[in-house]
């Protein structure tokens, strides 16, 4: 079907084509794994499609497939490739299918707007980091520097102290990053005490960044007794959950998460982090998580990715009568994929 929609009339309405590709979608969402040639035909439909689509039409397509795993990758890279960033923005942050080389174009080609949504993904290469730190502007590289799941190459790091040098808000963030090897983490701490040493009676700003720098290495060792204290069974899985989203330590949570259900923190970051609750949900609910520590999680996520909370009631009444056994199977799916790729 989809290959004969392919060629569609030249004629065709605006309102006509977006009905259209909402209706292809429809139909391509069903099937879970399609085959290389409908994602063919269908990445066809759709870049055709969004060529003559306005921005709004354009951006509500893109926020409804951003975070699909089968979306086709010249569709997602279109999308992400939009000069309007509001109609890229999802999809830059969300989409698993947009590869390194991808987000390095885009990252190279399109505006500050573009690069910090490329900063906000729950991943970031080496390669792609250096590009962030060299092409950004302060917003961007106060988000990458926030952003526990960004690696940084040596270069990168060190441009990033180099670009960020009188920025407190920089070196605040990589202060209270719980990932930072313990020879970086030396350097931003003796920026961070050269700061609070040079700064005038009352300078609010290098004494707060001081005082952040040991909140964060006091969170990175807390963490890992608490993960110590999980393995011997000397707290409760749900009571550390609460108190991490409680304390919107999203990244320390992912981490626990990651340990527990035997996943990457890439894979607990990307459920935890995406626009769709049912990841974190089949992953919740297989670790046996109850429904007070989903809530608070589902607050978090609310705080982060700026939903409204009027739908967190509806995702922990499904999350309730979400079935256990399916549950189980889909995480054990996930990791049988992870390890066959």
């Amino acid at each position: 079907m989809l290959r004969n929609l392919t060629r569609m009339p030249a004629d065709m309405s605006s309102d006509s084509r977006r009905q259209l590709l909402h209706a292809v979608t429809d139909l391509f969402l069903l099937d879970q794994e399609p085959s290389e040639t409908v994602k063919e035909h269908y990445g066809e439909i759709a870049t055709t499609s969004l060529s003559h689509l306005g921005d709004d039409e354009r951006k509500g397509y893109a926020d409804r497939v951003a975070s699909m795993p089968t979306l086709p990758n010249n569709v997602a890279v279109t999308l992400g490739s939009d000069s309007n960033a509001e109609v890229a923005r999802l999809v830059l942050v969300l989409s698993p299918v947009l590869t390194d080389t991808d987000l390095a174009a885009i990252a190279v080609t399109q505006s500050q707007q573009h690069l910090v949504a490329i900063a906000e993904r729950a991943r970031l290469s080496e390669g792609v980091t250096d590009i962030l730190v060299e092409r950004g502007d302060q917003k961007v590289l106060h988000t990458v520097s926030a952003n526990e799941g960004a690696a940084f190459s040596d270069r990168g790091f060190d441009r990033l102290l180099e670009r960020g040098q009188g920025d407190a808000d920089i070196t605040g963030a990589l202060a209270r990053r719980s990932d930072l090897a313990p020879n970086r983490a030396q350097r931003v701490l003796r920026i961070v005490e050269q700061f609070a040493e040079g700064a005038a009676p009352g300078a609010s700003a290098t004494q707060e960044a001081a005082s952040l720098a040991r909140q964060a290495r006091q969170q990175r060792l807390e963490v890992k007794l608490l993960i110590s204290d999980l393995a011997a069974k000397v707290r409760e899985v749900d009571d550390v959950l609460t108190m991490l989203a409680d304390e919107d330590r999203a990244y320390h949570l992912a981490q626990v998460l990651a340990q527990i259900a035997d996943i990457t923190i890439e894979q607990a970051l990307r459920v935890l982090m995406q626009r769709d609750a049912s990841g974190i949900a089949v992953t919740c609910r297989s670790l046996g998580i109850g429904t007070t520590a989903f809530r608070a999680i589902l607050q978090l996520r609310a705080r982060r990715l700026y939903f409204s909370s009027r739908d967190i009631d509806d995702d922990v009444d499904a999350y309730a009568k979400l079935d256990l056994a399916t549950a189980e199977r889909t995480l054990r799916f996930l990791k049988l994929r992870t390890k066959i790729a």
